[in-house]
């Protein structure tokens, strides 16, 4: 059974509503059945729901007796998920296949993304709305959609949906903080045209890049972790060297907001030995650089069909330099909030579509100033390496407000139930709050809480049980000290 994993956990409405979206597909885009499954669900409560064009939706939640005059709060997550998996596992998110492991204090997926980015934001609201012995003020459940592939639904957002003043997000996945900011993005498209000439004699040979640790393009950014594309790159560069090839194709990386795990390259070498030779000494110095952060880095060689043509040398040469140069890591870390980078650049996609190969990047910053520096180099780059660049911002940043009443009374409230004072930061991810503040059109007091997550975005994604019992505790205290009459 699915809730298995769960049983015996509480909040029990939590685990169980939680539990039961692992059996939902609900990759970016095609929110449409979990959107149905909530829709059921308030209409089996007699809740209002509005949804938007965009299939953004609200449930109207009243107040609890008492608490009606309270100010109206906006509970915020969004109903898509990354849907990441091991290429060996039997399980695949995007068909709503989670199979839920615990491991001592956490639960895990197996083989796959957990979807706790951002599940745990629906399942919470939904848990609320049940539990009638929780007093609360008027609140509207906001859930948006596409908010994995640059906060689309936000974007999109009908500002009828949203009538409250206060907005509390539950997107956020560090466990004893209290985000009040985040950065900004933009994607962009660097587009290669490879030049062809016959195949030749040569074997083709299949080179695979496996095995990295992976994560979140944002909050793992900082980490070291190796970029798959990167290092395959760095491995074929070395590999020229010593031994004659050229590439076919060049691919790697399967969501742009996720660090590349795998890559892989066709090539026709002139001498298959001397190329397997050289590319082990290569793979053997990369596995070096990341043996702390990536000890499971690994490289394969294998025959690979034959191809009509392959790149010429000079192709071959300048998409593996370009790859070189493209900036993929922390560029500036923040002068007021200790170890949270402030802009980085992340290179989370190669593909191969004939002669074309495009390298899709995605730049984030709390900086706006400082996008020019990033932009400017890699559309330097782009004319370096004969191609053309395309940009699209995707949202701005949210700009922390120390003076907030909001965060305040979150201070507050989380000193009273735990006994030791919350830590205050922002982070180096969208949030919706972000966007959402500018389609409302009206100041908006807004915080982002959340327990704690590890490695989302990636199968090793998981969710810590306790944090879960502190995040219900602070956000039903929360409710509770905002809608107080007099509060």
């Amino acid at each position: 059974m699915v809730a298995d994993a769960v049983n015996g956990l509480e909040p029990e409405a939590f685990w169980r509503h939680f539990a039961a979206m692992t059996t939902i597909p609900r990759p970016s885009r095609q929110e449409d059945r979990i959107a149905a499954h909530v829709l059921r669900w308030a209409g089996e409560r007699g809740l209002a729901a509005r949804t938007d064009e965009a299939g953004n939706l609200a449930v109207e939640l009243p107040a609890t007796a008492g608490r009606e005059s309270a100010a109206t709060v906006v509970l915020q997550g969004h109903l898509d998920m990354v849907c990441e998996r091991d290429p060996g596992s039997a399980y695949d998110a995007a068909e709503g296949r989670i199979r839920l492991v615990r491991d001592g204090d956490w639960l895990a997926a197996d083989g796959t993304t957990l979807g706790a980015d951002d599940g745990v934001a629906v399942a919470a609201m939904l848990a609320l709305a049940e539990d009638e012995s929780l007093p609360h003020g008027p609140l509207e459940l906001l859930m948006t959609v596409a908010e994995e592939v640059g906060l689309e639904g936000a974007n999109a957002l009908d500002p009828a949906l949203v009538t409250g003043s206060i907005l509390v997000n539950l997107d956020s996945e560090e466990d004893g903080t209290l985000t009040i900011g985040c950065s900004g993005s933009v994607d962009s498209w660097l587009r290669l045209l490879m030049e062809g000439e016959p195949l030749g004699n040569g074997p083709a040979l299949a080179v695979a890049l496996s095995g990295g640790k992976g994560g979140h393009s944002g909050i793992n950014i900082a980490d070291g972790r190796a970029n798959a594309i990167k290092a395959l790159g760095r491995i074929l560069r070395e590999a020229r060297d010593t031994a004659a090839f050229r590439l076919v194709s060049f691919d790697g990386g399967k969501t742009r907001n996720a660090i590349p795990r795998d890559a892989g390259a066709v090539v026709v070498a002139e001498d298959e030995q001397a190329f397997r030779v050289a590319v082990e000494e290569a793979s053997a110095a990369v596995r070096e650089a990341y043996a702390a952060t990536d000890p499971g880095l690994r490289v394969s060689l294998d025959a690979a069909a034959k191809a009509s043509d392959a790149w010429t040398v000079d192709a071959t040469r300048r998409l593996l330099d370009v790859v070189a140069l493209v900036p993929s890591g922390p560029l500036a870390m923040s002068a007021e909030f200790d170890g949270v980078p402030e802009t980085s650049s992340s290179l989370g996609v190669a593909t191969t579509d004939g002669a074309e190969v495009v390298l899709q990047s995605l730049t984030r910053t709390a900086n706006q100033a400082s996008l020019p520096d990033v932009l400017g180099a890699l559309a330097a780059l782009a004319r370096l390496g004969k191609g053309t660049f395309e940009v699209k911002p995707n949202y701005p940043g949210w700009r922390p407000n120390l003076d907030s009443p909001l965060l305040e009374a979150a201070r507050r409230v989380y000193a009273a139930t735990f006994g030791r004072e919350a830590a205050v930061s922002t982070i180096h991810a969208g949030l919706e709050p972000s966007v959402i503040a500018g389609r409302v059109g009206r100041p908006l007091d807004m915080i982002a809480i959340g327990p704690q997550v590890d490695f989302p975005h990636s199968p090793d994604e998981r969710l810590s049980i306790p944090s879960v019992m502190r995040f219900w505790r602070l956000l039903t205290a929360l409710l509770d000290e905002l809608s107080k009459p007099g509060g």
